[in-house]
């Protein structure tokens, strides 16, 4: 056992001479030292900052209201005999959209023309036989008491010719409802009652619903404690409101804010606004639920950059922005708002400074970028789209 270790330790020494003297035949007595890797560059898609004038919105959600809206209503009972409108008509006021049978009624203004031409000749004679005894009273052929008696006939034909003359005006008003017309512009909804039937003042539907839409209102809510800013803006001038869609990509029509609701609804911390707009291409429609945004300032000179860019820390939003030296420096800003693919900037940044938009997670501060362009930027955003959406 111990010859077998003498041969192992003369092996070692034997192989650990041959390494010395290979050493001091090369003249290197030491090992190579390791190169050091190149930097690693983080592939990044990169923004500018921007400096244009943005208009400062407020948004809330509304609800489109009909400016003006009228149940189409009979004044008196009768036959339909004629409707004269479409479901769905855009009408005038004024247009006729039925008729009542007008007989009964142009019957009853001819009885009181009738009674009225009577009492009107009663008049005329009670009138002459007046002036008749007044000459002979004259005389004394005539009775004091006859004259008093006539002229107390006269006054009494001549209130029943007014009565007459009020029967007459109330029979031609009612002869004048047996035609329905349009109280306003607007667009007729379904018809209530078919032609034929009896219609009634007291029906709950009355004939149809006229709906004006041109102009047409959105009444929409703000927290309250945007009213006083809202208020100063007003006195300033008409404030333009904006209608979008429910997902809020097309923009609907533009108006003007009309009115602030005169209390602040307590229950949830917000103030009703009421808004008008023309609705040229009927965009808007009673009932639609849409986005309004108020167009309370616009800001001169305001820095803006892609959304992406935003980041959110501990400490709440920063920036990676590319210094000349092509290293992400972390930077904090200060966000307004963010609207239609732009982040308004209030503190933190410059104009034409390079902002990080994409690639955010392998940076750290101080890391070289790598900045893409063309087709390898569209590729880097389309696939950070993708892992945003997976849940």
């Amino acid at each position: 056992m111990n010859r077998r270790m003498i041969i192992i330790s003369a092996f070692g020494f034997i192989a650990a001479a041959a390494a010395i003297g290979l050493a001091v035949a090369t003249g290197t007595t030491e090992a190579p030292a390791a190169i050091a890797p190149p930097p690693v560059r983080v592939p990044v898609v990169t923004g500018t900052v921007q400096s244009k004038d943005v208009p400062i919105y407020l948004r809330g959600v509304g609800t489109v209201i009909a400016y003006n809206n009228v149940v189409e209503r009979s004044q008196i009972t009768g036959q339909l005999v004629n409707i004269a409108f479409q479901q769905g008509q855009t009408v005038h006021k004024g247009d006729l959209l039925a008729e009542i049978d007008p007989r009964p009624y142009q019957a009853q203004l001819d009885q009181m023309t009738a009674n009225r031409d009577r009492d009107q000749a009663q008049l005329v004679n009670a009138q002459s036989n007046l002036d008749r005894y007044t000459k002979l009273g004259v005389n004394g052929w005539a009775t004091p008491q006859l004259i008093e008696t006539q002229k107390a006939q006269l006054g009494q034909l001549q209130a029943m010719v007014k009565s007459d003359e009020a029967l007459i005006e109330a029979a031609q008003v009612n002869l004048g409802y047996t035609k329905l017309t349009a109280p306003i512009d607007g667009v007729t909804g379904i018809r209530q009652i078919d032609n034929g039937n009896i219609i009634h003042p007291t029906d709950p539907n009355g004939l149809v619903d006229v709906t004006q839409i041109q102009p047409i209102s959105v009444i929409f809510t703000l927290p309250e404690t945007t009213f006083a800013e809202i208020q100063q803006q007003m006195a300033k001038g008409p404030l333009t409101v904006l209608a979008y869609s429910q997902d809020d990509k097309t923009e609907l029509d533009s108006g003007t804010l009309e009115l602030v609701d005169n209390q602040i609804l307590q229950t949830t911390g917000t103030i009703r606004l009421r808004a008008t707009f023309p609705n040229a291409k009927r965009m808007l429609w009673p009932g639609e639920l849409v986005n309004a945004r108020l167009l309370l300032d616009t800001r001169p000179n305001g820095l803006t950059i892609p959304p992406g860019a935003v980041q959110q820390g501990p400490n709440g939003s920063y920036v990676y922005v590319i210094a000349p030296d092509g290293k992400a420096k972390v930077r904090p800003v200060t966000v307004a708002q963010i609207s239609d693919g732009e982040a308004l900037i209030d503190k933190g940044l410059r104009a034409s400074e390079t902002v990080v938009v994409d690639g955010q997670y392998g940076l750290q501060p101080d890391s070289l970028v790598n900045v893409l362009h063309g087709k390898a930027a569209e590729e880097a955003n389309l696939q950070s789209a993708v892992e945003q959406a997976i849940p």
